[in-house]
């Protein structure tokens, strides 16, 4: 249940980004949702392989390297989606990392939290 809320989420993140930001090109609400999913598959895999990697860096920078990370998974979906979901750049992807963090902390702890304390 939770993947799949986050699934969403990011997926409605995605398509915000796409309106929001010139850089951001999201075809339709489908390759929103895949884009969501080939994400979330690259963080289990990939992204604990690039923390390990980069632990020291991690450290070093107080864990704000992180940020970096997603920002990278964040450009290998857009290569995996091809034209379907694009990113202009790194920048523009670390941006969406910063505020994708973000809004994903704000609405684990203000909408899914409260419905477990029920």
């Amino acid at each position: 249940m939770k993947w799949s809320i986050g699934i969403i989420v990011n997926a409605l993140l995605f398509l915000a980004f796409a309106g929001y930001f010139e850089g951001v090109e999201v075809s339709s609400i489908w390759s929103a949702i895949g884009a969501s999913i080939i994400l979330s598959i690259l963080n289990m895999l990939v992204r604990p392989l690039l923390i390990i990697f980069t632990l020291p860096v991690t450290l070093l920078t107080l864990g704000l390297f992180l940020f970096v990370i997603n920002a990278c998974t964040l450009l290998m979906t857009d290569a995996l989606m091809g034209s379907l979901f694009e990113i202009s750049g790194f920048g523009l992807a670390l941006l969406i990392a910063v505020i994708m963090s973000i809004m994903n902390v704000l609405i684990q702890k203000i909408i899914i939290e409260p419905r477990r304390r029920d």
